[in-house]
Order: structure tokens, then sequence, then C-alpha cells
């Protein structure tokens, strides 16, 4: 009589319900962490218009139980969806990725540069036409005013966000120029 139950040869049967259920929880963390971010935030992240609606829906909701039935059936829909995107736009946004590192350095190095030398300007209008120019050499001057007055560095913070919101803008060409020149 042979032994149906038992045999010598396991074949894998998928993960385990325990990892089922990390995974399942790890999607709802990261639906509460959506959840949590501004509706312009949201916006910008690409996702399927049906959890967008539930993520707004969520913002929406006060009451304890209903947001938490709201949370999961978020991370429900979450189950149909490549959460691999949204976990990349919200390390970025919280500044851990790699590539967000790398990118606050190159502006970092850009604005150390128009701050050291007025001629960088140019190859600041060369490589992103549709700059402000004038404005940002209006920063550059606060910012030196503030730092030889010792001001708190309001300029020269505004000159990053303006220089962030310029590349952020830009096409690749031109990012890819400019990521070379730096």
């Amino acid at each position: 009589m042979e032994d149906t139950y038992y045999d010598d040869d396991p074949q894998y049967s998928g993960p385990s319900k325990s990892q089922l259920k990390r995974e399942m929880t790890a999607l709802q963390d990261l639906g509460a962490e959506l959840v949590a971010l501004s509706k312009e935030r949201l916006a910008k992240i690409e996702m399927p218009e049906r959890l967008r609606d539930a993520l707004l829906e969520a913002q929406r909701i006060t009451k304890h139980e209903a947001r938490r039935r709201q949370m999961q059936y978020i991370g429900k829909i979450m189950r149909d969806v490549d959460a691999a995107p949204l976990r990349a736009a919200m390390d970025e946004i919280n500044g851990v990725s790699e590539a967000a590192n790398i990118r606050q350095h190159q502006l970092e190095r850009l604005r150390t540069r128009l701050m050291e030398d007025e001629s960088a300007f140019s190859e600041l209008a060369r490589d992103y036409p549709g700059a402000d120019v004038q404005h940002l050499r209006q920063l550059r001057r606060n910012a030196l005013k503030e730092a030889q007055l010792g001001k708190p560095p309001r300029s020269y913070r505004e000159l990053f966000r303006e220089l962030r919101e310029l590349k952020g803008a830009a096409t690749p060409e031109a990012a890819a120029s400019a990521g070379a020149d730096d």
C-alpha cells in the first residue's frame, strides 16, 4: 500500500502562510506610508486609479474602525499592483534610494559651483534653456549677502530648491548632460 501523504521528494508548494502574512502586512504598511503623503505628492506617483481613489478616501476618513477597514482594503488592492515602483517612489521621497542621494549630491555641487563662480550660470542657461537665470543670480547675490551678514541661509536654501525643481522639470537629455558636467 502506497502512502500518498509522505513523499521522499517534497515539492515546493509556495510560500508559507507566515511568509504570505508578512508580505500582506508589508503591502499594508506601504499603503499607510502612501496615505500619509500629501495629495500633491500622491499625484506625482504613477499608480492605478483604483488605488489612488482608495488612498484619497483613506485620507478623508477620520473614524478609527473605518480607517482600519479602508487600510485593509488598500492592502487588498495592492496585492494586484506591482509594489516595486511604489516602494521605489517612497524610497525616493524619503531620501533612501541611492539615486536620490546621487541627485542630491549633484545638486549640492551645482549650487556650490554657482556660489563660487558667476560663469557657471552660462552653463546652466545652456543646459536648461527654460531656467530663470536672473532669478537664480538674485538668489545667489542674496545668499552671499546673508553669509556676509551672518544671517540664516534662506536664499541659499531657496537656490537649492529652485535647482531641484529645474532639474526635475528638465528633459532626460539635458539632465544627463548636466549630470556629466558635475
